[in-house]
Formats: C-alpha cells, structure tokens, sequence
C-alpha cells in the first residue's frame, strides 16, 4: 500500500471511467465501495480484479438518482470497512440533442442523474465523511466548450461545478476538500458511443496531445486529489484533457 488505508465510495464505478477510478483506489490502499447501476456483471470483474490484487472492494447496486440511493451507499461502506474518507461522484448520463430537440425526459434525466446525484452525494458526505476527507466530483471538459448538442450534459455539469466551489467552502474547516475533475474525450465506451470514426479523427485532431485520454489518465487526477499529496488542492476544477482548452 502507498499510503493509509482509507474507505472510498465511487458512483458509476461499474464500466469506464468510474471502474478505473475504482482500481486506482484500491491500488493505493483504499478499500473500495462500488456502485453500479444496472450491470452487475461489469461491477463484479471490477471487484475480482481488485481483489486479485490483493485489494478490498465490494459492489452495491443503486441509481443515484433515488434519493435514497447515497444513504444506502455510505450505510454499506460504514458496516463493511469504517467510516468513509473519500467520495467520488462518477455516475453520470449523456444525451446530446439540440437544445429545440432535447425533450423533457432528456432534461429531467440529466437533471436526476448527473446534477441531483452529484448533490446527493455531497450532502450525504458533508454530514458524514471523516474530517480531512476528500469529495472529488467529476465534471466534463464541454463545460467551457460548450459544443451544440450538448447543452442539457454541459449544464448538468456546470452546476456540478458550482456546488463544488461553494462546498469546499462551507467544509473547509474540518480539513474535507472538495474539487472536481474534468475529462476531456476519453476513450471508453460512454464517449465512442454513436461516433463514427471520421468525427473520433477530428475529435482527436483538436487534442495538442495528439491522442484520447484514457481512463487510468482520469484515475491519476482523482488518486492524486484523494491522497496526501491533494491535501492544499481545494474548490478546483481539474481539466484533464490534454490540453483541448
């Protein structure tokens, strides 16, 4: 282990992005609760693979648009390994549409899943998280962008950001920073999703890098934040995206 064991939560830690984040954790010493929504089979290999490695994690199912879901989250992780340290709110949905075309369903589901998620998770860990613990929120690089199609995710996530700033704030004297990481284009099946490979060529084109992230690039932001060296990094927004900004 690299530093002291400490009780992580991470949303959305089935597949991708939040599945990384999860391995990350636990490669440091972290013991591990992933939540998943719906693919049970994804969040179990995630925690074989922790587990192989001679790490701690468990799945727990739960849609963090339930109001009840957090709660349910941080109750688990409490009776398995302790009081809970770190929380990472991945979870996330994306349906690009054009503003005069997106539907109510679409802006009252990025509206329950990305901003009423996120928030959910705060609140639960503001009440309940370790002091000197650490919030890590992960936003989006289209916040800045702010591309056409993707205004319901980009604003989802612009309020996320908006939390985070007033939060670290508000918890800042108990040692608990709260910042946000924010991907660029990723490689992982949530953003190649629909794409033909001519726009992933130009998507890439436009990356000074010259390439996609990956997931274990967004892991690195998060594992730093989570971890000691994070301790003076507080109300951040992180844009890790190889420099599409």
């Amino acid at each position: 282990m690299t530093q002291e064991t400490k009780t992580a939560i991470v949303t959305g830690a089935g597949k991708g992005i939040g599945a990384a984040i999860a391995r990350r954790l636990a490669a440091d010493g972290h013991a591990v609760l992933i939540n998943y929504a719906r693919d049970e089979l994804a969040a179990q290999d995630v925690v074989e693979a922790v587990v192989a490695s001679g790490g701690k994690a468990k799945a727990l199912q739960g849609d963090v648009s339930d109001p009840a879901t957090m709660a349910a989250l941080f109750d688990a992780a409490e009776a398995r390994y302790g009081p809970v340290d770190i929380l990472v709110n991945n979870a996330g949905v994306m349906r690009n549409a054009a503003i005069a075309a997106a539907t109510d369903d679409d802006f009252d589901l990025h509206c329950a899943v990305n901003l009423g998620g996120s928030f959910r998770g705060m609140r639960e860990a503001a009440t309940r998280l370790q002091n000197g613990g650490r919030i890590i929120n992960i936003s989006s690089s289209v916040v800045g962008l702010y591309q056409p199609s993707y205004g319901l995710y980009a604003a989802s996530k612009a309020a996320v950001e908006a939390m985070t700033h007033v939060l670290a704030k508000e918890l800042g004297s108990r040692g608990i920073t709260v910042n946000a990481v924010a991907p660029g284009p990723i490689e992982t099946d949530f953003f190649m999703q629909g794409k033909s490979e001519e726009l992933i060529r130009n998507i890439t084109r436009t990356i000074p890098l010259g390439r996609l992230g990956a997931a274990d690039d967004i892991a690195a932001v998060v594992s730093f934040l989570a971890g000691a060296d994070g301790r003076w990094v507080n109300g951040q927004v992180i844009r890790a995206n190889g420099g599409a900004l």
